[in-house]
C-alpha cells in the first residue's frame, strides 16, 4: 500500500507514465500469482506413497526458493511489494502441495478400510457356506448293534426282549448325542452373535470415520478460506 501511494505521488509530481510503468514492471507489481492446479488423481496405494514423497521434496524446494526470493527482494527498491509477491507465491505453492497430500492420505485411509471390510465379508461368506454345507448333510446312520446269533426257533418272549434291547440301545445313543447337538446349537448361536457384533462394529467405525472426515474437511476449508484472504502485512 505504501509503495502504491509513493508511486502515485511520484506520478503526480514529475515522473512520466512510461518511467513509472517500467518501475512497476521491475518490482514485479504486475506479475500475476500462479494458479493452483488440481491435484493429480490417485489410483493405488503405491501411487499415493509416491505423491507423498514428492510433496515432501517439493515443500523443501518451495522454502528454498522463497528464501532466495526474500534475499533478492531486499536488493530492490520496493521491498515490501516484492516480499508480498514472494509470500503469495509460497502460499499458493504450499496450498497446491497440501491438496495433493490430503488426497493421497485420504486414498490410503480408504484403502485400509476397504481391505478390512473385504476380509470381514470373506470371513462371513465362508462361515455361511460352512453352515449351509453342514445343514445340507444327511444325518449319519446309526451304527448297527452287534447281535448274538438268534436261536433257531426264538420264542415270543425272546423276540420282545430283543426288540426292547434294541430300543434301549437307540435311546441310549440318542441321550449320548444330545449334549453334542446342544453344543453345536450353542456354537452356531455364538458364531452368529460374533458376526452381528462385527457388523455393528464396522458400521460404528464407518460412521465415526465419516464424521472425522467431515470435520477435517470443514477445518481445511476454513484454513483455505483464511489463507485465500490473508490479513495485509504490517509495514
Amino acid at each position: 500500500m505504501k509503495a502504491d501511494l509513493f508511486l502515485r505521488r511520484m506520478q503526480s509530481t514529475f515522473l512520466p507514465a512510461a518511467v513509472l510503468s517500467l518501475l512497476l514492471a521491475a518490482c514485479g507489481t504486475n506479475r500475476p500469482a500462479p494458479r493452483e492446479a488440481p491435484p493429480p488423481p490417485v489410483s493405488s496405494v503405491a501411487q499415493a506413497d509416491q505423491q507423498l514423497a514428492a510433496v515432501a521434496r517439493e515443500r523443501a524446494g518451495i522454502e528454498a526458493r522463497f528464501a532466495e526470493r526474500e534475499r533478492v527482494c531486499y536488493d530492490k527498491f520496493f521491498v515490501n511489494r516484492c516480499l508480498d509477491e514472494a509470500k503469495e507465491r509460497r502460499r499458493s505453492a504450499l496450498a497446491a502441495q497440501r491438496a495433493i497430500e490430503v488426497q493421497a492420505e485420504r486414498f490410503k485411509r480408504q484403502a485400509v478400510v476397504d481391505e478390512r471390510d473385504r476380509k470381514l465379508a470373506e470371513a462371513e461368506k465362508k462361515y455361511r457356506e460352512e453352515e449351509a454345507a453342514l445343514a445340507a448333510q444327511p444325518p449319519q446312520p446309526s451304527r448297527p448293534v452287534e447281535e448274538a446269533p438268534a436261536p433257531r426257533a426264538p420264542t415270543v418272549p425272546g423276540r420282545v426282549a430283543e426288540r426292547n434291547a434294541k430300543l434301549k440301545a437307540a435311546q441310549a445313543r440318542e441321550a449320548a448325542d444330545a449334549p453334542k447337538r446342544a453344543q453345536n446349537v450353542r456354537d452356531f448361536e455364538r458364531r452368529k452373535a460374533e458376526v452381528e457384533e462385527r457388523q455393528r462394529d464396522v458400521a460404528r467405525k464407518k460412521a465415526e470415520r465419516a464424521a472425522k472426515l467431515a470435520k477435517k474437511a470443514e477445518e481445511e476449508a476454513a484454513r483455505a478460506a483464511k489463507a485465500a484472504n490473508p490479513a495485509p502485512p504490517a509495514q
